[in-house]
């Protein structure tokens, strides 16, 4: 019994430490959001963010969620391309988000403009986009009841309404 006890807490000692969308991310435009940027392979992904996520069976793409809270959407989340990330994305406001000039999400869409400058909005049905393109990524702004709601990243051409 001592050995398997002993053989246990080996494997549980050795193993890495569960990772988990940072909870306080930040968008790098054109580059990073929460550490992932486009291109990284799904074990890349699972080494920053962890084994622990969800992945949806409606989408176009494989896409992975990771929820802070099991059953509750507030987080973030990767739209897989040929294994590799082609989008990444926040959830439902998670706190703590912002952009490396101090844009947070909550801010108004005023201050999202005076921030980035005049950007283009599309319109996705109850909520719409604000656009930062890029010539190797798409940096978008989503914004519910004009107060900045979720940041994502996106490869250009591929659909920013999610």
């Amino acid at each position: 019994m001592r050995l398997v006890t002993a053989i246990a807490a080996a494997i549980w000692l050795a193993a890495p430490a569960a990772a988990a969308p940072p909870g306080a991310g930040v968008l790098v435009p054109g580059r990073s959001l929460g550490g992932i940027e486009l291109g990284a392979t799904k074990a890349e992904v699972e080494r920053r963010w962890g084994r622990a996520h969800g992945v949806c069976s409606g989408c176009a793409a494989e896409t992975w969620y990771f929820n802070y809270f099991a059953f509750q959407p507030r987080g973030a989340g990767v739209e897989l391309r040929e294994g590799r990330v082609a989008a990444v994305f926040t959830l439902y406001q998670p706190l703590g988000w912002r952009t490396t000039r101090g844009l947070a999400l909550g801010d108004s869409v005023a201050r999202v403009t005076s921030v980035y400058g005049a950007l283009v909005r599309r319109e996705c049905g109850g909520y719409a986009v604000l656009v930062l393109p890029g010539r190797g990524a798409t940096t978008a702004f989503y914004v519910l009841e004009d107060r900045l709601w979720a940041l994502g990243l996106t490869r250009p051409g591929l659909p920013l309404c999610r």
